[in-house]
Parts: C-alpha cells; sequence; structure tokens
C-alpha cells in the first residue's frame, strides 16, 4: 500500500471515529510526502551538536547527522527534491515542537530517559554525556560538597535541574538555584560571576569552555552524577518513520561514517574559532556503534 493510499485510509478512519488530529500527525512519513517537506528543530548554542555558524546556517554533530536522514527519506520516498525547513528550539520548547507536530525530528543534544519517554521517542543514541559542573579555576570548586551555600545556575527545562535538586537533597547543601534561558545565558553567569557552577553534560561544557575568551579561567569538575544517552527526538507511536531513521543511524554506525562525523566534531578544529574539543570516544559510544541499539538505561 502506498503511503498517500495509507493517509487516505487513516482519513476516513478519523472522520468514522472522530477521532483528533494527533493520529494524522503520527503519519510522519505520509505527512512528509503530502506537504513535501520535513521540518528539522535545531538548537542555537548546543555546541558542538547544534549551533548557528556565523551565517545562521545549523551545524554540529547531530545536524550532519540529521541530513544523512532527510537522504535517507528522499531515497525511500523517491522525492530527490524534498524540501528542509528549519524550526530554531530551546531547552523549554524542543520537546512541544515534537508532540504539537511543530517539527518531525529534533536534532541537538537531547537525553532520552523515561519521563521524555512518555511525550516522545528516540532513535538509537548518537552520544553518551556525563554530568559534570564548569566553573572559574580560581573558585576552589573540586566536587559536588564543596557547593554548599553556592550559587548555581541550571539551564530552564534540562535534566541537570532534577539531579542537581536530588543531590542538594540528599547532601543538604544549601542551593541557591538559579535558571538561564539557554547554555549561553548560564555560562554567561558563570563569567560574569553571577553564578559558582553550571552542572550540565560535560561534552556542552567543554563546548562552552573552548568558545569563551579565554578558557584557562574555567574548569570542568565534579563526578559524574550520570551517564546521558542523547537521541534525536520523533513523534510518539510512529513505528515507520522510528525504523526509518533508525535503520540510517545504525547503518551510519556500522558503516564508519558515523565515526567520521565523530572525528570532525570532536577531534579537530570546528567553526567558528577552529576550535578542537580533542574528546576522545567513551567507551559507551564506542560499543554503540559496534551494536547500535535504541535500548537505554533509566
Amino acid at each position: 500500500m502506498t503511503l498517500s493510499r495509507w493517509a487516505k485510509k487513516i482519513a476516513i478512519a478519523c472522520s468514522l471515529l472522530s477521532c483528533t488530529s494527533s493520529l494524522l500527525a503520527a503519519d510522519t512519513l505520509a505527512r512528509i510526502r503530502e506537504t513535501q517537506t520535513i521540518t528539522v528543530a535545531h538548537r542555537e548554542a548546543s555546541f558542538p551538536f547544534s549551533f548557528l555558524s556565523e551565517t545562521k546556517k545549523p551545524i554540529g554533530y547531530s545536524i550532519d547527522i540529521c541530513l544523512k536522514i532527510v537522504e535517507a527519506l528522499k531515497r525511500e520516498l523517491k522525492m530527490p527534491q524534498l524540501t528542509v525547513r528549519y524550526l530554531l528550539v530551546n531547552p523549554s520548547s524542543r520537546i512541544p515542537s515534537i508532540v504539537d507536530g511543530k517539527a518531525d525530528i529534533e536534532c541537538g543534544s537531547t537525553s532520552n530517559n523515561a519521563e521524555r519517554r512518555k511525550q516522545v521517542s528516540f532513535a538509537i543514541p548518537h552520544f553518551f554525556a556525563a554530568a559534570r559542573m564548569i566553573v572559574r579555576t580560581n573558585s576552589g570548586i573540586k566536587n559536588w560538597t564543596d557547593l554548599k551555600d553556592k550559587k548555581v545556575v541550571t539551564t530552564k527545562g534540562t535534566t541537570s535541574v532534577k539531579l542537581l535538586n536530588d543531590r542538594d537533597q540528599a547532601r543538604a547543601l544549601g542551593l541557591q538555584l538559579i535558571e538561564g534561558r539557554d547554555h549561553n545565558e548560564s555560562f554567561t553567569m558563570i563569567e560574569n560571576g553571577q553564578a559558582d557552577a553550571f552542572p550540565m553534560d560535560d561534552v556542552l561544557l567543554f563546548g562552552l569552555r573552548a568558545n569563551a575568551k579565554d578558557p584557562e579561567k574555567f574548569s570542568i569538575v565534579g563526578d559524574a552524577l550520570s551517564t546521558e544517552p542523547y537521541g534525536i527526538m520523533l513523534r510518539k507511536d510512529d513505528p515507520a518513520f522510528k525504523t526509518l531513521v533508525d535503520h540510517e543511524i545504525a547503518r551510519l554506525m556500522l558503516d564508519g561514517e558515523m565515526t567520521k562525523f565523530y572525528d570532525k566534531w570532536f577531534r579537530s578544529p570546528i567553526p567558528p574559532k577552529g576550535t578542537n574539543l580533542n574528546m576522545p570516544m567513551g567507551i559507551l559510544l564506542r560499543d554503540n556503534f559496534r551494536f547500535p541499539s535504541d535500548k537505554v538505561a533509566d
């Protein structure tokens, strides 16, 4: 059965059952074929996963992967002229952008966890990060117990908020929590002395540090609070689209293309300053490249 005929059958079923438009929205492949457009949600400052170039074009590790998914869609749907539309999102708007049908995939640095899977689906993880914190090098802060009575900034809508609250309650640290609208604003509070520490996934902190005016003034410290699998977000209960996305990601991993993307963004000079994160691939990610799986531990 063709996708267009499948979409018509869904529409008839909805008219008979008085169902909402959410069912139609879940058939992503049919909608992409109908509109001849795929909408890619991206981030402004999730370096080096999804950020804006000097010409305001979305670039990064996650963007490269998503563009490969777009190429797979063009082949599968036989639509070489498929249009790519970009939608800028932030930590607070990224999940609603998928749930509400504003975007078809989200290509950023979003952690796959049980709470989020109640609303969306995730593709095979393309990165594993550890939650640590960035501080000023002369702050004297080396680990989480050093945060007692300190001002700590977290980015609104991120998983680090819950992790930090749990640590605060367990250790009675008396943290003074403040929120930044995005990672750049949170890091600016560290630069300006408005906050003492900024907990976040380590790779994002390395990126913020690398792009700072004086990187040596900042250190990434603290034992890892958690391991965060990053995955491309998709609409929930849309197995056909998820299967296509997962198959393409698995192909990239098994064919070695994903390793080339990793080396490009984590082990080579990258825009805008020619910074090299020089970040070796972690064991979990290396194993996932050998045996691709969307199963994650919560």
